[in-house]
């Protein structure tokens, strides 16, 4: 007898149990909360792309956000022009990624050809008979824009200078360069050597997001060469006068005229200015500057929690531990425009419970910022840890538990 009523009581409790754990529910929190500063998303408006409100003396430019690429500013961005040497942008960036991938590292010994040697223009009159360091080459490139250090790398990484500039429009191609198409890695002028701004901006910001160390090299305003024998000095007057700046490169020719990818960082906040075709040297330098400071005066990035910050904690179903936190997969920043810090939404989609087993970095959910129902992004919600399921023993336990919490 006695038995047969723990036999039933045990079925009670079991029974008791699968209903209390089938009240698991989809539930969405929404909240408004009007304390946290933000701004709708700025506008790429005609007005925006096509007026050169800012009077800029160039026959194109464009202004962007660098994290977001979005574009706070444009005129002529798809305009095909002569690069001239910014065109070693996209020559930077296969360096650091051929750095980046280990085919290449900073002390790599890099010989001279006699193709290389005999490039002209800015140089720094490399000889067939030396060698210098992959952290050599990329000052000389970065900072004094030398034609035969960068064709001495090409030469080094694609076998051969054209092998190399098929590197360079594969490259275009990926980043979605529809301008562009690079007939050398050096920039002096040739037929058919075109891109645009908007080009520009795309590999410019591809090497600064992937690349910072690259930084470590365009912001250098002086420095020297082959044991102090060879004077480097910076193309780029913006490292010096302008605060904040991080480089990024300058070109000029006589079809190019005079070129300029420029980026700075304040406040979180970092900007990409490129401005081509400007008719003197003094133009490029002070369109640019007009361009950073109107995307520094006007917009600010800002910053909603950290990545792996605990956003809310989830019940768990048969697991070993009885919630788990869901925290941020990335950290949530944005683009504002200033002045327009208010009516900030944020909405949270995420279950009330889940069950066990739970994998770390396991998607919870996600949190959407918007303003003035327009969207700013949405971050994921993960697990925090792992929670492993229940065993059998572990489930009677916590039913026993359950039972007797009721009374």
């Amino acid at each position: 007898m006695k038995k047969i009523f723990i036999s039933v009581l045990l079925i009670l409790i079991l029974s008791t149990s699968s209903i209390c754990y089938s009240f698991s529910s989809d539930y969405t929190w929404s909240v408004i909360d009007n304390s946290i500063e933000t701004s709708a998303p700025i506008s790429q408006s005609q007005e925006i792309l096509d007026n050169n409100f800012l009077n800029l003396e160039a026959e194109s430019a464009i202004l962007i956000e660098q994290n977001s690429g979005q574009i706070l500013y444009g005129y002529n961005i798809h305009e095909k022009l002569y690069p001239a040497s910014v065109t070693k942008v996209m020559s930077l960036l296969l360096i650091m990624e051929a750095l980046d991938s280990g085919k290449i590292t900073l002390e790599t010994q890099i010989p001279c050809s006699s193709n290389a040697a005999s490039m002209g223009g800015s140089q720094i009159w490399l000889d067939t008979t030396e060698t210098l360091s992959v952290h050599e080459m990329l000052k000389a490139i970065a900072v004094v824009s030398a034609n035969d250090c960068v064709v001495a790398m090409a030469e080094y990484l694609g076998g051969t200078e054209d092998g190399f500039v098929q590197m360079m429009n594969e490259k275009a191609k990926e980043l979605g360069m529809n301008d562009t198409t690079f007939k050398n890695c050096h920039g002096l002028d040739e037929d058919g050597h075109l891109t645009s701004a908007y080009d520009i901006a795309l590999m410019s910001r591809k090497l600064l997001k992937n690349h910072p160390k690259i930084t470590e090299y365009s912001t250098i305003w002086m420095d020297t060469l082959r044991n102090g024998e060879s004077t480097l000095s910076s193309t780029n007057k913006l490292i010096r006068n302008y605060s904040g700046c991080t480089g990024l490169k300058t070109g000029s020719t006589s079809l190019a005229l005079f070129n300029l990818s420029a980026s700075a960082t304040r406040d979180n906040l970092s900007l990409i200015a490129v401005v081509m075709k400007a008719p003197t040297s003094a133009l490029r330098f002070s369109n640019a500057t007009s361009l950073l400071d109107y995307g520094f005066n006007n917009y600010s990035y800002k910053s909603f929690g950290e990545q792996g910050e605990i956003v809310k904690s989830v019940a768990v179903q048969n697991g070993v531990s009885k919630e788990i936190n869901a925290v941020y997969e990335t950290s949530p920043s944005f683009l504002i425009k200033k002045g327009e810090e208010n009516n900030i939404n944020y909405e949270i989609n995420l279950k009330d419970n889940i069950k066990a087993p739970v994998t770390q970095g396991q998607l919870l959910g996600t949190i959407k910022y918007s303003i003035n129902d327009s969207e700013l992004g949405t971050v994921n919600l993960i697990a925090e840890t792992s929670i492993e399921k229940l065993g059998l023993l572990g489930m009677v336990k916590s039913i026993f538990q359950n039972w007797f919490n009721l009374f």
